[in-house]
């Protein structure tokens, strides 16, 4: 398997190829999670392999994941200040 990107897929994230799972996936799954690379391949269910490969590619590519990063922020953001809250979240003073 290799890391492949489309913009129909995903986007345009760097991803393995033949799935929806991408490199940021991968590197959140052992790193932000705190798991093992092979605690992290059986969950997404990939070879360990297969992980090892994605996280090559997220340290030898950083301003390319950088950007990433910064455009899934940017779209979080934007979908969070378009979606509609609750009333009752919306009047909590919490």
């Amino acid at each position: 398997m290799s890391i492949t990107a489309d913009e129909e897929v995903l986007h345009g994230l760097p991803r393995l190829e033949g799935t929806r799972i991408s490199v940021l996936d991968v590197h959140d799954a052992v790193m932000a999670a705190d798991r093992t690379p092979a605690e992290a391949a059986n969950g997404l269910d990939l070879s360990l392999g297969e992980v090892y490969e994605a996280l090559a590619y997220y340290y030898t590519n950083p301003e390319e994941i950088r950007r990433f990063r910064e455009r899934r922020e940017t779209d979080r953001d934007a979908l969070d200040s378009r979606t509609v809250k609750p009333p009752i979240e919306a009047n909590d003073s919490r």
